[in-house]
């Protein structure tokens, strides 16, 4: 921790196991929103008329061009005026969106009201991260951050099945209003129990000199760029194995039955990996557990690219592979995102809007170019995840100036940019 970080017994709200919970729901609104939406799409194709069935994947990206979109704005906005008046206007701006939703007439309006979702729960992926931040640095700050993505990351393992379920008893409609009530709800906790985390002092003016400062300084510094785009890389490749999996079991496998249990099993290895992270990351650090997952990352990959090609490729190949691979992406995601941070704390808010802003939009963009060349096999999706792990690769040794595994102190943060 920094010294100027309070001490987290002595930080008055909600105590460690709920303030890491409070966090986790804030990002699993995200995970919930993109997630359960996999299995309704043949439902919300059929409904609205959608022709093509790789064009059913704009639900799901036009929900992360959203998410991506208004993080960039809700930083500065969350260093003026507060973590917690922005994120109840963001929570609220997800409900609504999530209203409009279930009433949609048609696809395009569908489509709208996915962006709508996303520059709303934009203000979760943002203030998370600054609340965070806030509390918590270094190391420990990796660790919550990790405990965080256990509970968050139980979410993919579950909300397909959850939207399944929900179309079992119910059209497709349904599942947004299942989004409007887990957006109230978290709206209401927090309200309760969550405290201010910035404190007056602490507060920037919307200057646009300064912001414009600030966001250089974000790019500028080697650390915090370089993982920011390593970030990018693999959530390029992560989305593009999410934009591709309804299909990929649906009509590769021809086992649309046993959609959910796989991916459930794929998403249940991030799972276990934030268990592993946030045992180790105090001991090991960072930088070792990380460089050592994203080698595993590309390897994996690789194994399951040529799996591919072979003509051997089988659900259950693909399960196994891709859950070690997802595995090893669990061990990074807390990691990068915590060393990507860490020279930051001066301008947290504006930091991670930035860094938000980056990962998701080029990310999500790549995970769609991915998944738009599914051609009825596992090949692009394979090739896609293996790419995204050499670019990631590329961009660490860039912020480590080429070196892997060399732990060292975090970089001390300079003055606040006036």
């Amino acid at each position: 921790m920094t010294a100027t970080d309070p001490p987290p017994e002595k930080t008055k709200g909600p105590g460690f196991p709920e303030f890491v919970c409070m966090i986790a729901l804030m990002m699993a609104l995200n995970a919930l929103a993109i997630d359960s939406m996999l299995p309704a799409l043949p439902n919300i194709g059929a409904a609205l008329g959608v022709v093509s069935d790789n064009s059913r994947q704009w639900v799901i990206t036009a929900y992360l061009l959203g998410f991506g979109t208004m993080q960039i704005v809700y930083g500065p906005l969350a260093d003026r005026y507060g973590r917690k008046p922005v994120l109840m206007i963001g929570v609220g701006i997800y409900v609504a969106f999530s209203i409009v939703a279930m009433l949609a007439p048609t696809f395009e309006t569908l489509i709208l009201a996915r962006v709508g979702q996303g520059l709303g729960s934009a203000a979760t992926r943002v203030l998370a991260v600054s609340i965070v931040r806030d509390r918590f640095s270094g190391r420990t700050m990796a660790r919550v951050m990790s405990l965080s993505f256990l509970v968050f990351l139980g979410v993919p393992v579950i909300a397909p099945s959850l939207g399944q379920l929900i179309l079992l008893v119910a059209p497709w409609e349904a599942i947004f209003g299942v989004l409007a009530f887990a957006g109230v709800a978290l709206m209401i906790w927090t309200g309760l129990r969550l405290p201010e985390t910035l404190a007056p002092e602490n507060r920037l003016p919307i200057q646009a000199r300064r912001i414009a400062l600030a966001f250089r300084e974000v790019v500028t510094n080697r650390q915090a760029m370089g993982y920011a785009l390593a970030m990018t890389a693999i959530t390029g490749a992560l989305f593009g194995f999410i934009n591709s999996s309804q299909q990929i079991f649906f009509d590769v496998f021809e086992a649309p039955g046993l959609f959910t249990t796989v991916f459930a099993l794929i998403a249940g290895g991030i799972a276990v990996a934030s268990v592993v992270n946030a045992r180790l990351v105090e001991k090991l650090g960072s930088r070792l557990i990380s460089h050592v997952a994203l080698l595993g990352f590309i390897t994996f990959g690789a194994i399951h690219l040529m799996v591919t090609l072979s003509g051997h490729e089988t659900i259950w190949t693909f399960g196994i592979l891709q859950g070690l691979t997802m595995f090893c992406f669990g061990l990074l995601a807390g990691n990068f995102g915590s060393m990507a941070m860490e020279p930051m704390g001066h301008i947290a808010g504006t930091a991670s809007s930035a860094q938000g802003f980056i990962s998701t939009i080029v990310g999500s963009l790549t995970g769609f170019m991915i998944g738009q060349q599914f051609n009825g096999t596992v090949v692009p999706m394979t090739v896609g995840v293996t790419a995204c792990g050499l670019v990631a690769l590329g961009f660490v040794l860039f912020a480590e100036r080429g070196r892997l595994f060399v732990a060292r102190n975090a970089v001390p943060a300079p003055a606040a940019a006036e």
